[in-house]
């Protein structure tokens, strides 16, 4: 049976992106709960994006160094199905977020740069965090949240491939080659989706999600 890599669009902020991207039958859409971040939406506009997610499509809230207070405020306005944290919490502190949102699943990004010498710094950042639904991998950029930057996919060791959500700098003309060379059980995309930050681009929506399902015919 041909395996189905899920799609996350990620920093949706327009009512209409939302919209096309339920269209285009992805997994997941990601809202975006860190103010610096060109894709932020306060709590109305995110409760008004999610209103128009249909069943079976996951609404994942990505929260950077958050406090307990600012996730249960968050959850008791937007109904999200999972949490996603791009900062510095420390397991502990994912598992005490996760039950301030009412125990929500979550999942943790690693930052990967220069310092990631090989795939055992990988698989020891996965072990500890093995409380995590999965395991977003992205690029390490200046501040936090995606910065549209690709890493050195080899590092990924097979042994965490399946748990792996990836991310940095994916875009319709290189996710294929992502799927192939990571099998990842995800992907994730936001600015290589994008017209221009935080608007995205429906033509380039749509080509990301069918070089993802060519890839997976292959």
């Amino acid at each position: 049976m041909t395996s189905r890599t899920r799609i996350k669009i990620c920093g949706l902020s327009q009512p209409a992106d939302v919209d096309h991207a339920v269209a285009l039958g992805v997994d997941a859409i990601g809202l975006v709960f860190y103010p610096p971040s060109p894709r932020y939406v306060d709590l109305a506009r995110a409760a008004e994006l999610a209103r128009r997610v249909p069943p079976y499509v996951s609404v994942v809230g990505l929260f950077v160094n958050a406090t307990a207070d600012d996730i249960a405020r968050t959850v008791e306005a937007v109904p999200l199905t999972t949490l996603q944290f791009h900062g510095d919490e420390s397991p502990e502190v994912c598992a005490a977020l996760s039950a301030a949102a009412g125990h929500r699943p979550y999942t943790r990004a690693m930052r990967i740069g220069p310092e990631t010498k090989d795939s055992s710094d990988l698989l020891q950042f996965a072990n500890a965090y093995a409380a995590a639904q999965g395991i977003l991998l992205d690029a390490l950029v200046e501040g936090y949240g995606g910065g549209g930057k690709v890493f050195d996919w080899s590092l990924i060791p097979k042994d965490i491939a399946r748990r792996a959500v990836l991310s940095g700098g994916l875009n319709a003309h290189n996710v294929a080659e992502a799927i192939r060379q990571v099998t990842p059980y995800a992907v994730d995309v936001s600015s290589g989706v994008e017209a221009s930050r935080g608007v995205k681009d429906p033509a380039r929506m749509t080509a990301f999600v069918r070089a993802v399902r060519a890839a997976d015919a292959e």
